[in-house]
C-alpha cells in the first residue's frame, strides 16, 4: 500500500486535474478474459443501461445523459440492469434479468452502491468507483487494446498519466529508478522501457541480491584471464554485455558498498575496468535500477551511497501495488493468459466464481501472485474452463464473503492498520470531507481516495 513517504503525486505529473468523478469499469469478461477492460466516466451521466449485444460497446448520444454499455455475454439479458444517479448516490436496479444481478457476490434487485463494489452481470465483472481523480482532457471512455506494451498500459487515468511520463523518458538516455513493493512487475516495466527506447543492444537483467559476495565485481564488470584463482578465461561481465543496450539492476539496494563505488565510476566516466586489468573500456549503456527498499532512507543513514543514488535518480517511478489498481485485473489477465494457454488463450473461459474471485481478492503479493494463480489454474483446469475450485482457497473465501460497512480488507499490515485508523479519525472530525482530510494530512486528494479504496473506507459513512 502507499506509505507516508509515498510521492506518487510528483511535481512531474500534470498539474491540471479535473474534479473527482464516478467511473464504471468493465474489469473482466468470463466468456472473453483476453478482451481486457473498459473504463467509462459517469460525469454528466444520469443513467447507465447494461444490455447484451454481439459486440462490446460503450456509447452516449450527443449531449445525452444516458450511457449504453453493451456486453457480448450470453448470460446477460437483452436489458439486464440499470445504474441510476440519485440524491443518495448511484443505485443499481435489476431489470428482471434471467440470471440475476449481484453485488460483491450477493444477489440484488435494488441497491445503493459503495465505492469499489463489484457488480456481476452474467459472466462479466464490473466495478464502480464513486470518486476517481483524473487529469484534465482524459477521454471519457477508454479500453485496453491488444498489442499495447506490457507494463505500460492501464485503465486508471492517474496511473496512465504516470506511465505516459515513463514512455516519454524511455525514449531518452536518462537513468530510471523503479520503486515499489515486491512483485509489482519492476522488470516488466524495465523491459518495456528498453523496448520503447529503440536501443539496439541487449536488455541485460541482473539481480543484485543474488550475486555471490566474492564475485560481485567480476560478474558486473568482467575480469581478465588469471585475475584470480579460477579465472581461466576473460569474461566481459554484465556491464559490457549491455553496451548499446540497457542494464537492469534489480534490487540495487543489496549491492555491496565496494561494487557501488565501481558502478558510480562506470556511470560517471562511461567506461569500465575489468577485474585484474588497468585498461578502461568505453561503454554506452542505459541503466535502470529497481528496489523495494527505501533507498533514500538508506542513503541518509549510510546504507547506500548518496552520490550513486543521485546518478540513478534521473527519473523515478513508483509502481502501484496491485490492490491499488484492481480495475486493471482484466487487462493483466489478458496479457498473462497467452503465456500459459498459447494460441488457445482466446478460448479460455472463467466461471463466474473464478472471475469474481480474481476481481475481489486484494493480491497482497501483487502481480507475481496473479501470475502464479493463473499458471496453477490453467494447469488444474486441464482444459479451457477455469473454475473457482482451480483457485487457491484464499481467493475463493474472499469472493463469497460480502464486506460489512467500514470493514477493513484482509491481510493488512500493522502500518496499514495505523494509516486506516488515522484516516478514520480525520474523516470523523471532517464529517467525511475528503478535501479537508487531504489538507490535514498534507496529501493530495487523489492519494486520500486511493488509500480509502485500498483500506476499505467509504467517506459517506462519516457524513
Amino acid at each position: 500500500m502507499p506509505n507516508e513517504t509515498d510521492r506518487e503525486v510528483r511535481s512531474t505529473l500534470p498539474r491540471a486535474w479535473a474534479p473527482p468523478e464516478p467511473h464504471l469499469f468493465v474489469v473482466v469478461e468470463g466468456d472473453r478474459p483476453t478482451a481486457g477492460g473498459v473504463r467509462c466516466s459517469l460525469r454528466e451521466v444520469e443513467e447507465v443501461v447494461l444490455t447484451r449485444e454481439d459486440a462490446r460497446h460503450a456509447y452516449r448520444g450527443g449531449g445525452s445523459t444516458l450511457l449504453n454499455l453493451s456486453l457480448p455475454d450470453h448470460k446477460v439479458s437483452s436489458r439486464h440492469a440499470r445504474l441510476l444517479r440519485s440524491a443518495q448516490g448511484w443505485r443499481l436496479r435489476d431489470c428482471g434479468s434471467t440470471n440475476g444481478t449481484f453485488v460483491n457476490g450477493v444477489p440484488v434487485t435494488d441497491q445503493l452502491l459503495s465505492d469499489g463494489d463489484v457488480i456481476e452481470v452474467g459472466r462479466t465483472m464490473l466495478r464502480i468507483r464513486l470518486s476517481l481523480a483524473t487529469p484534465e482532457g482524459t477521454p471519457p471512455i477508454a479500453q485496453s487494446e491488444a498489442g499495447e506494451l506490457t507494463g505500460l498500459c492501464t485503465l486508471l487515468p492517474a496511473l496512465g498519466a504516470e506511465l505516459a511520463l515513463v514512455r516519454r523518458v524511455a525514449c531518452s538516455s536518462v537513468p530510471v529508478l523503479l520503486l515499489g513493493e515486491t512483485g509489482t512487475g519492476k522488470e516488466v516495466v524495465a523491459r518495456a522501457i528498453h523496448a520503447t527506447s529503440g536501443r539496439p543492444g541487449e536488455f541485460v537483467a541482473v539481480n543484485c541480491a543474488a550475486l555471490p559476495a566474492t564475485l560481485v565485481e567480476s560478474l558486473l564488470f568482467g575480469h581478465v584471464k588469471g585475475a584470480f584463482s579460477g579465472a581461466a578465461r576473460e569474461e566481459v561481465g554484465f556491464v559490457r554485455r549491455a553496451h548499446g543496450g540497457t542494464l537492469f539492476l534489480d534490487e540495487i539496494g543489496d549491492l555491496p558498498p565496494a561494487a557501488q563505488a565501481v558502478l558510480l565510476r562506470v556511470l560517471q566516466e562511461s567506461e569500465v575496468v575489468a577485474v585484474g586489468s588497468t585498461r578502461p573500456i568505453s561503454v554506452d549503456l542505459r541503466v535502470i535500477a529497481a528496489t523495494h527498499q527505501p533507498v533514500e532512507v538508506m542513503a541518509e543513514h549510510g546504507g547506500f551511497r548518496r552520490d550513486l543514488l543521485a546518478r540513478l535518480q534521473g527519473f523515478t517511478h513508483r509502481l502501484w501495488a496491485l490492490a491499488d489498481r484492481g480495475e486493471d485485473i482484466g487487462l493483466l489477465v489478458a496479457e498473462l493468459l497467452p503465456r500459459f494457454a498459447g494460441e488457445r488463450a482466446h478460448e479460455v473461459r472463467l466461471s463466474p466464481g473464478a472471475a469474481r474471485a480474481l476481481v475481489r481478492y486484494q493480491w497482497p503479493l501483487n502481480v507475481r501472485e496473479l501470475v502464479q494463480v493463473l499458471s496453477l489454474a490453467h494447469t488444474l483446469a486441464n482444459g479451457l474452463q477455469i473454475e473457482a475450485s482451480h483457485l487457491p482457497s484464499a481467493l475463493t473465501t474472499v469472493a463469497h464473503r460480502a464486506p460489512t460497512p467500514g470493514e477493513a480488507p484482509d491481510s493488512l499490515s500493522p502500518e496499514q492498520i495505523a494509516v486506516r485508523l488515522e484516516l478514520i479519525a480525520h474523516l470523523e472530525r471532517s464529517a467525511g470531507n475528503v478535501a479537508a482530510v487531504a489538507r490535514q494530512m498534507n496529501k493530495a486528494p487523489m492519494q486520500i481516495y486511493r488509500w480509502m479504496h485500498r483500506l476499505g473506507i467509504d467517506p459517506r459513512a462519516f457524513r
